[in-house]
């Protein structure tokens, strides 16, 4: 997938819009639910040494499957601090990571934002899962 497809798929989520809190060379992708002064970020996209990249908040479990299926492209999250590099994955776009693994991994990181809010901003984003 490209940046432009994947930022349209993260559009795509509920409560998802773009921000630029790190310069306009960084994209990043924000979730936040209507009673939220701000979001919190699920996607990032940027271009590392000309490379286009993308990094995906997730949790641990699922950040080492990714990378040790995908040992070349999938890495942790290279800008993160050492203890929070489990929880994100910095995907090299364009080479082995399919497009609907791609589309998992944007998903994954989609909920795991979202399960960390409190369950009335869950709720406002997804009024369907009540009950």
């Amino acid at each position: 997938m490209t940046h432009k497809e994947i930022l349209d798929y993260c559009l795509t989520k509920p409560g998802a819009y773009i921000d630029y809190p790190f310069g306009e060379d960084v994209t990043v992708v924000k979730v936040k639910a209507p009673s939220q002064d701000k979001g919190r970020i699920f996607a990032q996209l940027f271009l590392l040494k000309d490379k286009p990249k993308a990094t995906f908040n997730c949790d641990a479990v699922t950040g080492e499957f990714y990378r040790s299926v995908y040992p070349e492209t999938v890495t942790r999250g290279y800008h993160c601090p050492a203890v929070q590099q489990p929880y994100f994955n910095t995907v090299n776009l364009g080479e082995t990571v399919p497009d609907d693994e791609m589309i998992i991994m944007i998903e994954h990181s989609y909920s795991t934002v979202v399960a960390k809010m409190p369950k009335y901003m869950q709720l406002e984003l997804n009024p369907e899962s009540e009950g």
